[in-house]
């Protein structure tokens, strides 16, 4: 079947652009950080339940002790210390720039796959990666900028604070998607895409209970969980996000190089602008769209 990785690639896309509109609402309500380990705890039983109904037990026990520990790694680089940054950087320096830096975690995975996993990219395809992050460039620089006139928008400044969080997030994504496509390959094949999400999503869960042990923030998490409203939200979210989002985007890993699925994934900028018309009434120029259209592009370079 033709184009099987760019199929779950974008299905990945639309998994993550739609989470996102559940976790913004449940942070709105409680918190970025008591979701954080809500959406972990409901994926985590998720996985769990899936795998016992697969195999018969609740962890993946028979992966190789390489892809636990990389896994975990990733699961500690990635789904840990990257949102824990991604959150900071969002917070300081708001989503427009945190999310244009983000970006960047296509050529940056690309490159590393091309140091040190002797990936090999045709120029066709570095020029489809350049195209698709130019596009989503000016559809993230667009949402910043004062559209009319007459309306009246708040300047937030962009502190280097904000900035060194965003990079540090974004190395953590790039980090560990390298991980796990490290730890996932074996000689035989491709280890199941869920499992390991769910050893990746074990290793963050460990990491954040440490967290909220040393810090206090236990009582932050206990009022979190009273808010009904908020927990609907971050389990939608968990389902539709770290659950299918993220195993789809290791599923990935079968059909596509990382600079090319990583490409793909950047993205959720682009699919979010019919949500910020319809759902947060914001308004989208003509520019934005352009951006979206240089995008698409970058994507059918990629795809032929």
């Amino acid at each position: 079947m033709p184009f099987v990785g760019e199929t779950i690639a974008i299905v990945t896309v639309l998994c993550w652009t739609i989470s996102i509109q559940f976790f913004e609402a449940a942070s709105k309500k409680v918190g970025a950080v008591p979701v954080n380990i809500i959406r972990i705890s409901v994926a985590l039983l998720l996985f769990s339940i899936l795998l016992f109904i697969r195999n018969g037990h609740i962890i993946p026990i028979d992966f190789p002790l390489h892809a636990w520990i990389f896994l975990s790694l990733s699961g500690i680089l990635g789904f840990f210390f990257g949102d824990i940054f991604l959150f900071k950087a969002l917070v300081e320096i708001g989503p427009r720039v945190t999310m244009l830096i983000f970006s960047l975690s296509a050529p940056t995975t690309a490159l590393i796959g091309w140091l040190f996993l002797h990936e090999t990219y045709v120029p066709q395809q570095w020029l489809g990666m350049l195209v698709t992050l130019l596009g989503v460039s000016v559809v993230i620089f667009e949402r910043g900028q004062k559209n009319k006139p007459a309306q009246k928008l708040n300047v937030r400044r962009i502190s280097f604070k904000g900035v060194i969080f965003a990079f540090a997030g974004m190395a953590g994504q790039a980090g560990g998607y390298i991980l796990s496509k490290i730890a996932m390959q074996t000689e035989t094949g491709y280890l199941d895409a869920f499992s390991a999400t769910q050893i990746r999503a074990l290793s963050a869960f460990l990491c954040f209970l440490l967290l909220f042990t040393v810090t206090h923030k236990w009582g932050h998490l206990k009022n979190a969980l009273n808010n009904t409203t908020a927990v609907l939200f971050t389990s939608a979210g968990a389902v539709i996000g770290p659950f299918l989002g993220v195993s789809l985007s290791l599923l990935v890993l079968h059909y596509l190089s990382i600079g090319i699925a990583s490409t793909f994934l950047s993205l959720v900028p682009i699919c979010i602008i019919p949500f910020s018309i319809y759902l947060h009434k914001e308004h989208v120029s003509i520019r934005a769209l352009a951006g979206a259209c240089i995008a698409v592009s970058g994507v059918f370079l990629l795809m032929s």
